[in-house]
């Protein structure tokens, strides 16, 4: 049983003062082998352990420094009984159910095949289906319905993402009491694109419930106040502030309220990277991968989701270019990607892959040696070790996504270069583009511009890459995780 007034979603007089809703919680489910549940304390045959992800690297560190803070959402299994609220890592953790069914729709449906195309500048084309769309609005109102039950009198609810737009004014609209604040984690389209939506209005409303709408860069927070005038759902009332109506339920006049709209760009847990970077399994790691590499001189590494927006089909094509008219020299560059997997159900993602593989294999099969590929290609997640000692290993890390919100990979990278040394490719197009000035910038859309730009940084000199890692170091230093969260709290709270 749940107490609305007071949020006490376990029964135990637990008021919750700040609610971030996500569509996942920061854990997943583990289960004991049978070895182990006889060793499992009381008889437990299952325990819940934290998720990998940037979201949750971001926020959970920050969140632990709250007391009365919760997360509330879907613990990633197909049921529509969720579990009850629980404790992990001594936050407190609200389930969500969704069915399969639900999932579909809401989530592989109206979030991946309509808004992350469409926000993503339409790399891909967007779907648009009626019953996505209800089933996104159904999903919306019961992580809402929640939320409304678990926050206490006067709480901050922080809601995460695309995937919940319509929550902040659904939320109002049954606990005005509440200080509403919702961030996007992925770019904001410019409003003419939005337009092609729709459910462009409601989408807007739902965001506009909110007190605070925070974005990745300040051109995201841009084309949200233009589009929020464009519909005819607010009124600019000067850069950052938006005046909103709302019907009141004494009366028939609506009442006047301000929303702001800021950039609040995220950044990484910059100490967990940095000391792990350090640490003599970390270093042992990235000298053994060097060394099975055959000792290039130089390692590339592109480290990404498989991904339609992240551009690893045209940095493959552009090593291939480079290694034909022989500006690079396979017997000195090797090439690590790492392309995690990614929605592997769906056409795009399919044909992608197909398209990504076929690519390596040209390459190695034109450029190899017999036991030293050029490009090594990995399918696969890794653990956070490896990945650290592939960044460690690597001289050019190159990130080249036609449109990103932010790109944390560049951040971590950078903390990892602990020497100052590696040199940083970023593509314009990633929120990352707006803070770290100093990487090489790169239009992925431009391969001659791209090639350039990779033979600029196999060759960059140690004394230009040390200067410019050391200034990029700086910024991913001064905006890490807790700063992010702790200064989108304050603003919420009016501080």
């Amino acid at each position: 049983m749940t107490d609305q007034k007071t949020g006490d979603p376990a029964g135990t007089g637990h008021k919750v003062n700040i609610l971030v809703v996500a569509n996942r919680l920061p854990v997943k489910r583990v289960s004991f082998d049978e070895t182990e549940r006889f060793n499992a304390e009381g008889g437990q045959t299952e325990q819940w352990a934290t998720s990998p992800g940037g979201l949750v690297a971001a926020l959970g560190p920050a969140m632990a420094e709250y007391d009365g803070a919760a997360w509330l959402g879907w613990t990633g299994e197909q049921t529509t009984k969720a579990p009850a609220p629980f404790v992990h890592d001594g936050l407190l953790l609200v389930p969500v159910g969704l069915s399969d069914e639900e999932r579909e729709l809401h989530y592989e449906g109206m979030s991946n095949g309509t808004i992350w195309p469409l926000y993503h500048d339409k790399v891909e084309p967007s779907e648009y289906h009626r019953t996505w769309f209800e089933g996104y609005r159904r999903i919306n109102q019961r992580f809402a319905d929640q939320a409304a039950s678990v926050a206490a009198e006067g709480a901050a609810v922080w809601v995460q993402d695309y995937q919940l737009q319509l929550v902040p004014g659904m939320l109002r609209s049954v606990r005005p009491d509440l200080k509403i604040g919702f961030f996007l984690h992925i770019p904001f389209p410019a409003p003419e694109l939005f337009f092609q939506l729709p459910w462009r209005r409601e989408i807007t409303r739902g965001l506009l419930g909110a007190d605070l709408i925070g974005f990745q860069t300040p051109d995201d927070a841009t084309n949200f106040e233009r589009l929020a005038v464009k519909v005819h759902e607010a009124d600019n009332q000067g850069p950052g502030t938006l005046s909103v109506e709302d019907q009141s339920d004494e009366s028939d006049q609506p009442l006047t309220r301000s929303v702001q709209v800021k950039a609040f760009p995220i950044g990484i847990d910059n100490d967990r990277y940095a000391d792990a970077a350090q640490s003599s399994e970390v270093l042992d790691q990235a000298r053994d991968l060097r060394a099975r590499l055959g000792q290039p001189q130089i390692v590339m590494l592109g480290v990404d989701r498989l991904d339609y927006t992240k551009g690893i089909d045209v940095r493959l094509r552009a090593f291939k270019e480079l290694l034909a008219e022989g500006r690079v020299q396979a017997s000195q560059v090797t090439m690590i990607q790492v392309a995690e997997p990614s929605r592997d159900q769906v056409d795009a993602y399919i044909t992608l892959r197909e398209r990504v593989e076929q690519l390596v294999g040209e390459i190695n099969g034109s450029y190899s040696r017999v036991g030293f590929p050029v490009v090594h290609y990995m399918h696969q997640s890794q653990t956070f070790e490896e990945i650290m000692a592939m960044y460690r290993a690597a001289d050019v890390m190159l990130v080249t996504p036609f449109r990103d919100g932010m790109n944390l990979v560049a951040k971590e990278y950078i903390a990892s270069r602990f020497d100052e040394s590696g040199c940083l490719v970023l593509s314009e197009f990633a929120g990352a583009a707006h803070q770290l000035t100093d990487a090489l910038l790169v239009n992925p859309y431009d391969i001659e511009g791209l090639k350039n730009t990779i033979v600029r940084a196999v060759e960059m000199d140690s004394e230009e890459s040390r200067t410019r890692m050391k200034a990029l170091r700086r910024k991913v230093e001064h905006n890490n995780a807790g700063s992010w969260a702790r200064s989108f709290l304050s603003h919420l709270a009016g501080d």
